[in-house]
């Protein structure tokens, strides 16, 4: 039976991955977390763990070497999937160190135990998934960005701490693929989200306070940030596929993709749409928030996909406002059953 190792196991990708994984292949699935991290986003997968039926977890930690060789180790994954990071672009601001060195030192320590473990076995090859994201490109003047949207080979212009540590996560899974022959393949996605999107990411925050309106918990004012920059959004289903089909159809090592949905909108629309599903659309203000305004934004995320739809023939298969509607659900969900929430 084959075995796939998932960094980040207990956040919003990484639960969903665990979710295809279980429903979609025969695997076992080894979800790496921290002790304290939070497990709301795989409560609905502890029964599973805990009667060891194909789900497995494993404490460890990026900024700790001999818990990831240990892990690894341990596992032998057939396949890796690096989802694990400090994942929060405004956070990286206030907390430039730690997310360099979670970011870069902790691929690069998560890489270096996975050849060490092949250095020690000859026949051990596995399949590596290094996640990157898209905003490696940062601040793209839209005189120079390409008609076709950003492709793999735009350079890199990082607009924040977090887009730094995401370049030297690029590089690195490229540089283990070339310099130690490792079946690495790096993706930068493009904005994806969906159910158990963390609520520091702007569609996310607005769905949350909506649903806070619509239970009377908060004044009807939707606090906002920048509603001027261009997305394009794929459901985080969607990108769990991508991420399979990735390590599954004829890898090559070294590869780099851009990989993004097909709705392209500016974040003012996302929170527009979100507003028109509720019940309070006629009575909610919107109001601008300096604190939730980034130094500088990387405003123009548009993705050119053809490299990768070419390699492996996916395609998103799910709407914008399928995954708006899922996401403004989860919040009712969460805060009808009388969760306390930061208003953040």
């Amino acid at each position: 039976m084959k075995k796939a190792l998932i960094t980040g196991i207990t956040g919003m990708v990484g639960s969903h991955l665990a979710d295809y994984l279980l429903a979609n292949t025969d695997w076992e699935v080894y979800g790496v977390c921290r002790w304290r991290s939070p497990l709301d986003n795989v409560s609905h997968l502890l029964d599973k763990a805990n009667q060891k039926d194909r789900l497995f977890f494993q404490y460890a930690d990026l900024n700790d070497q001999v818990s990831l060789m240990t892990v690894v180790g341990k596992v032998k994954p057939d396949y890796v999937f690096h989802l694990a990071a400090q994942s929060y672009p405004l956070t990286s601001f206030t907390a430039p160190i730690e997310t360099l060195n979670t970011n870069i030192l902790g691929t690069c320590r998560l890489l270096e135990a996975v050849h060490c473990a092949m250095e020690a076995d000859g026949d051990y090859k596995p399949v590596i998934h290094v996640c990157a994201s898209s905003e490696v490109f940062g601040k793209i003047p839209a005189e120079k960005k390409p008609d076709t949207g950003i492709h793999e080979e735009c350079p890199f212009h990082p607009a924040s701490p977090y887009a730094i540590s995401k370049v030297g996560t690029d590089l690195l899974g490229r540089y283990y693929a070339e310099a130690y022959g490792m079946t690495v393949m790096t993706t930068r996605m493009f904005t994806h989200t969906g159910p158990r999107r963390g609520d520091v990411f702007h569609e996310s925050t607005f769905a949350k306070q909506i649903a806070m309106i619509e239970a009377g918990l908060i004044e009807p004012k939707v606090k906002v940030g920048n509603l001027n920059s261009l997305r394009t959004y794929a459901d985080v289903r969607d990108a769990v596929r991508a991420y399979y089909m990735l390590v599954t159809k004829d890898p090559i090592p070294g590869e780099y993709y851009n990989i993004g949905g097909s709705y392209t909108c500016e974040v003012g629309d996302t929170l527009r749409t979100l507003i028109s599903y509720s019940s309070m659309k006629d009575k909610i203000e919107v109001v601008t928030d300096p604190e939730r305004l980034r130094p500088i934004d990387a405003d123009l995320q548009v993705p050119d996909c053809r490299k990768f739809k070419a390699h492996t023939g996916w395609e998103p298969q799910i709407s914008f406002e399928t995954t708006m509607q899922d996401l403004l659900d989860y919040w009712r969900s969460r805060v009808s059953q009388g969760e306390k929430f930061l208003t953040r």
